[in-house]
This record gives C-alpha cells, structure tokens and sequence, in this order.
C-alpha cells in the first residue's frame, strides 16, 4: 500500500456492527470446516516456500524484469491450479504487464481478488537481505506490502481448487504491476474489472493484531516547481537566480499549515530535487508533498493553500507552478463494507478468532473497485507491520488463520450474487 498509518474504527454504527458480528459469530465457534481447516494445515508449509521464493526476487515498482519475474513464477503455478492466465499490458511506460488469472465455477458469485506484486525496493535489495524467519516473525523487502498477500490470495484458491470447490461463478485474481505509486500500470483495468465483479477482495496486510481495513485515505501527490536562472558558482554567483532557495522559502510558508498525522488530512515532504553539479546554481527545483485525506473535497482545500502561496517568492526572478497528480480516492466506509466485515467476523469465529476493524493512511485498490459501485473489503492478508523499511514483517501465527479465513470468505461469497 502507499504508506500506513494504523487507526482504530470507533465510529458508533462500526462498533454496533462489530459487536453484533462478534455475538453472531460466538454460536458459530463449533461450526469449523474441518476440510478447508486441515487443508490450510497441509498448505502452511507450501505458501512459506512460495512466500520465500517471491520475496528473494526484486520486483520494485518499474523494475520490468524483476516483476515480470515474480508474475512468471504465479502464472505456472496458475495455470496448473486450471485458471486462464493473460498478461494486462501495462497502461504506463516503464512498467511490466499486469497479470489476469480466472478460474469458472458453476455458481453464482463473482468475485475479484486484487494483490500487487510491485514494492518500493530498488534492485539488489532481496540479496542484501534475503527473506528470514525466526519463530514469530517473517522478514524480507515486500514480505507483507504485498508479497504475503499474493501468497495468500493463490494459496486460498489453490485450497478450493483441490477441495474441488465451484460454487461460484468467477474468480478472478489481478496482479497489480504498480500500486506503490497509485496503479498508474493498471487503473483502468480495475475499474472494468470491478464493475465486471460482485465483490472485490484486497490482500493488503492485516492490522495488527488482527484486524480487517474498513476504510482508507485518499493519497494524492502536489508538486512544487520552481524556475530559476542556471550561474557559475563561482565565478558569477550573483548572475543566477537560485531555484533551491526559493523552494525552501516555498516550504517555510506552509510549515505548520497542514498536520503531518493523524486521522484526518496530513500533508508530508516527501521528495526534494536540485541541481546536478556542485559548481553551478540551481535553475531548478522540485518538493513534492504526498497529501492523505478522508473526503475529495479535504484535498482541493490542500492544493488551494498551496496554490494560494505561489506568488510570493523571494527570490527575485524566480517563479513558481504547482502541479499535481491524484492516485487513489478515498476508500469510505458504508452499509455494504459493513456487511462484508460482519461476515468475515463471523467466519473467523468459526476458529475461535476475532477480527477487529481498523482504518488506516495507506491508499489501495479498493477504493477504485468501490468507486465504480463494488464492495469492497480490505487488509485480507496476513498481519504485519513496519512496511516500506527495512525490518518490515509479517505474523507467521496469523498465516494459518488467515488463510482459513480468506478461502471461507471465497467460498461463502461465491455461492451467491451481491447484485
């Protein structure tokens, strides 16, 4: 996902649901599914082997090789479990194709399962530190944003598949080639996918220490340029009109406007660029502010402020543009992802487990699929934490239960239409 921030779900209808779905679930503990739960047990094993194999192959958003790699390695794997698999071209220049896989039942459900194989790791990365596990925890570039999600997306069809399970109509699993910078690869291949589908499911990790996503922020990029005049820095200082400078006064004029966490908007520097050599002034400059928010509105009164600022440089001779680029919307919680998460609740209970419900910062695909009209319902991998560093990890205890729990969730929701 594009950065994390973990919020508990307090809003009073949330937590009516949740309690409702927590005392529903309680009657169902003995009605465990003793076939799909001693075919998680047999399966453990084998998605740690394949977790393992994908985490040690770089696949950074833009690295083409190394994604298609990683797509490679679950395309064969695919294709023996019965799914048509097609590559998606990507819709953005640098990036490796998309992967489709669809498997055909003979029931009424349709559901669309949305992972992504891309990281925010650059190429060399899984050699440096190569996927690990001690006893708790599993280790590795990606290993939970998103890789356990991938596994756990092909693992739990891979349960149905030797269940002999098609009481659905379609399953469709996309491989997203590039969310960690807002799906540029694939947006409008979500969107016909999902109006195509009943229900989307996205494997995004859990929250720890065990909850499902029932909302997200909206993130959006804003970029702050400005033009100077290239000098010697030397020989002719006093010629140039220094870019650099002018940015950093750009930046001291919204320090403090914007809070940089919590709940509700946060705007944060994330990138800053200037100059290439060390002998010359600057003739340009850019900052750009990544932009979280809980409604499209909050975001339009962002990109006002900062605009609102561009005229006022101090650098004589300079000037300033703002651009920007929205990723993803806002994923708003309602009656339908309500619904979905009481099911899930209850289904989890069937082992004796309870789910949370949780909100966060991170953007994801879910909020596209919702946009055109899907329910969606998020953070189905397993739970982790600490992503996009370098001791990002996942929960090996919440392996089992969540795999338990995803291919329940598949087998419940295929065996009749939301629509």
């Amino acid at each position: 996902m594009i950065g994390r921030i973990l919020i508990a779900a307090t809003a009073p209808a949330v937590l009516g649901l949740a309690l409702l779905g927590a005392a529903h679930a309680a009657s169902h503990i003995a009605s465990r599914d003793e076939k799909v739960y001693r075919a998680v047990e047999a399966n453990r094993g084998v998605a740690l082997d394949l977790l393992k194999e994908i985490v040690n192959i770089d696949s950074g958003t833009g690295d083409v090789e190394g994604g298609t790699k990683v797509e490679a390695v679950l395309a064969a794997r695919l294709t023996q479990l019965g799914a048509e698999v097609r590559s998606e071209p990507a819709e953005a220049a640098g990036l490796p194709d998309n992967l489709v896989a669809v498997f055909h039942g003979s029931g009424k459900g349709r559901i669309l399962i949305i992972a992504h194989i891309d990281t925010v790791f650059g190429p060399g990365t899984a050699a440096a530190r190569p996927f690990s596990m001690d006893r708790e925890r599993a280790h590795g570039p990606g290993v939970g944003d998103e890789k356990a999600g991938v596994v756990a997306a092909f693992t739990a069809l891979k349960i149905l598949h030797d269940l002999g399970f098609k009481n659905f109509s379609v399953m469709t699993l996309l491989l997203d080639d590039s969310e960690e910078r807002g799906s540029p690869g694939s947006t409008k291949l979500i969107k016909r996918l999902a109006r195509e589908h009943d229900v989307e499911f996205n494997m995004e990790p859990g929250d720890p220490p065990d909850a499902l996503t029932v909302w997200r922020k909206g993130s959006a990029s804003i970029h702050i340029h400005v033009k100077g005049r290239a000098a010697h820095a030397g020989m002719a200082p006093q010629d140039g009109r220094n870019a650099a400078v002018e940015l950093i006064h750009q930046l001291t004029a919204l320090q403090g406007a914007f809070p940089i966490s919590g709940t509700g908007v946060t705007v944060n520097v994330t990138v800053l660029q200037s100059g290439e050599r060390n002998n010359i002034i600057p003739d340009a400059a850019e900052a750009v502010l990544n932009v979280r928010y809980r409604k499209p509105e909050e975001f339009d009164a962002v990109l006002a402020r900062v605009e609102a600022g561009t005229h006022a440089t101090q650098v004589p001779d300079t000037t300033v543009t703002i651009s920007h680029d929205p990723a993803f919307p806002p994923l708003t919680e309602n009656a339908q992802i309500d619904a979905l998460a009481a099911k899930a609740r209850m289904l989890y209970a069937e082992i004796g487990k309870t789910l949370e419900l949780s909100g966060n910062g991170g953007a994801s695909e879910s909020a596209l699929a919702m946009a055109e009209g899907t329910p969606a319902l998020d953070g189905l991998g397993f739970v982790g934490g600490d992503f996009h560093t370098d001791h990002e990890w996942i929960d090996l205890n919440s392996v089992a239960p969540r795999l338990y729990l995803f291919t329940r969730l598949l087998m419940e929701m295929g065996a009749a239409s939301r629509r």
